[in-house]
């Protein structure tokens, strides 16, 4: 039987995609050491070769060491083919990274956000994202997609379907940005986001099963089970934050009663200090307990307790080899960090204990928008390999 057109071009698609994966995992490589590693001969490495060079994805870098015949000529992925833009839409600011293909960020931008109103963010949301596309340098691909990290439910359509903090119900926010833009865009919630962020960029690297904790206003969770984001039946996992940690607690946004996120996030530990005639501005109360500020400090450990019962509960049901806390109260570890560990050794299960590990956000509050910016560059990579 002969082999149809369309089975060779399916054929070669996933031989380049092998090709450009084994580049893009252990560069620099020469041709030989490709077909070593990927099994393909050599006569067909080098026609995909020369396809990734003809396309501006792969270069040619100068020789390698010899190993008895000629100098391997070694190859490197071009980093600057195309450019990602990734925002962390908060529930009061804007951030925003544009990046390389391997996640250098080249601009950076952040913006308080004065209402979180749909309309309102939305308008100011564009031309945010627009000045971050304008400082994209020239490259063959330009700006190959938008990633955005929102602290809600968020639908396969990429619609905001309920962000209690935000007051957001049923928001069609991809295709908003896909109809302004004219680029990719993928929307996922703010945890999740963070979680990859971590995991490609940060101290989640190598780590097989790992909890994001990411506690801002909320608390949300992303969860990385065998090396991969875990969403759940629906694509909802992760709305941890609304575990009940008090059975008459306070009410909640979401309609439940005493939600972890309403005691252990960082509108927790504000409510609090207003209450005490602090200032509700996080890098203020940060800037005094570091200053020794008792009464802060005491606060602080508290909203630790609480942020340790709840990851006491995510440690007895996941059985993680690491649970990380991030966001923007990832800032406080060092008034966090003692109540945090002692409340999760008295409550975890022992046997849970063992080989999880207690970790901070690597990356601070950059987690999500750097996460949001792979969610592109990982869609980019997919149609490469599709194309």
């Amino acid at each position: 039987m002969t082999t149809t057109t369309g089975d060779q071009a399916l054929i070669k698609r996933m031989n380049t995609a092998i090709v450009l994966e084994a580049i893009l995992r252990a560069e620099p490589l020469s041709r030989a050491k490709i077909s070593e590693m990927t099994g393909l001969n050599k006569a067909t490495v080098s026609s995909l070769v020369q396809d990734l060079i003809d396309n501006r994805l792969v270069r040619e870098i100068g020789t390698g060491v010899s190993s008895g015949g000629r100098k391997p000529v070694l190859l490197e992925f071009i980093d600057t083919a195309g450019y990602a833009v990734g925002i962390d839409l908060g529930v009061n600011y804007l951030r925003g990274v544009l990046t390389d293909l391997r996640g250098a960020i080249v601009a950076e931008k952040k913006l308080a956000l004065a209402t979180p109103d749909p309309d309102n963010t939305f308008n100011v949301l564009r031309p945010f994202i627009q000045s971050l596309i304008d400082e994209a340098p020239d490259g063959p691909f330009g700006v190959v997609g938008i990633g955005v990290g929102v602290p809600g439910l968020v639908d396969r359509g990429g619609s905001v379907l309920y962000a209690p903090n935000m007051g957001w119900r049923d928001v069609p926010l991809k295709e908003a940005l896909d109809r302004t833009f004219g680029i990719p865009v993928l929307i996922d919630n703010e945890a999740n986001v963070g979680a990859l962020g971590e995991q490609k960029f940060g101290i989640g690297r190598g780590i097989s099963n790992m909890i994001y904790v990411s506690v801002g206003i909320g608390i949300g969770t992303g969860l990385i089970l065998h090396r991969s984001l875990y969403k759940g039946a629906s694509g909802f996992s992760g709305e941890l934050g609304h575990l009940s940690v008090e059975a008459h607690g306070k009410p909640c946004r979401c309609g439940n009663r005493g939600c972890w996120e309403l005691y252990a996030s960082e509108q927790a530990l504000l409510d609090r200090a207003g209450e005490l005639g602090y200032p509700q501005d996080l890098d203020a109360l940060l800037a005094a307990a570091e200053s020794g500020d008792a009464k802060l400090r005491k606060l602080l450990e508290e909203i630790g307790e609480y942020l340790g019962v709840g990851i006491s509960n995510i440690v007895n049901v996941f059985n993680p080899n690491a649970v990380i806390i991030g966001n923007r109260m990832s800032k406080a570890q060092p008034w966090l960090e003692e109540a945090v560990r002692r409340t999760v050794e008295q409550r975890a299960l022992g046997f849970h204990l063992r080989n999880v590990h207690l970790l901070y956000a690597e990356l601070g509050d950059r987690s999500a928008v750097m996460g949001a910016a792979e969610l592109a560059i990982a869609a980019f990579f997919d149609r490469l390999k599709a194309a």
